[in-house]
């Protein structure tokens, strides 16, 4: 398998209790996030939303689509959601949110795995194009969650 560690960092121009819904309302993200296919809520979670279990398919700019499940394994209203991913991404998501200059900045950590023989034979010499095409959904999200939210947010990498 092959490892990877994607960090990303929005700037959104609304504050973290305004950016938290869209975050936390995963059912919602193919509304406003290009490249969210699809969303099944599998397990409601507790009231917190610990528990909570999805199955989403993906699609970036490469001609492919990745489907995994994901369990909110910890969650800081309104500054931490961590995830477990299994399927054809296997790893943790960690979603950090703080007020940023009268917004919000949120970094995003995915440290995963690729499960597909294909990716995996492939990543020596993709890997810079997997990272690239992690990078366009990244920013789609961002560009999503300005629209949905009514207030500029920028996108960069780490």
């Amino acid at each position: 398998m092959a490892d990877y560690v994607l960090d990303t960092v929005w700037r959104v121009a609304a504050e973290p209790e305004a950016v938290w819904p869209a975050l936390t309302l995963v059912e919602d993200w193919p509304a406003w996030w290009r490249g969210v296919l699809a969303v099944e809520r599998l397990e409601k979670g507790d009231s917190s939303g610990l528990g909570r279990r999805y199955r989403t398919t993906w699609r970036g700019r490469l001609p492919y689509t990745l489907t995994f499940e994901t369990e909110t394994t910890q969650i800081e209203r309104p500054v931490l959601i961590e995830s477990r991913a299994c399927g054809q991404l296997q790893g943790i998501g960690t979603w950090r949110l703080r007020p940023d200059d009268g917004g919000t900045r949120v970094d995003y950590r995915w440290a995963v795995r690729t499960t597909q023989p294909w990716m995996n034979a492939l990543a020596p010499l993709a890997r810079p194009v997997f990272r690239w095409n992690h990078d366009a959904i990244m920013r789609w999200g961002a560009e999503g969650l300005g629209r949905w939210l009514g207030a500029p947010a920028r996108f960069g990498s780490g």
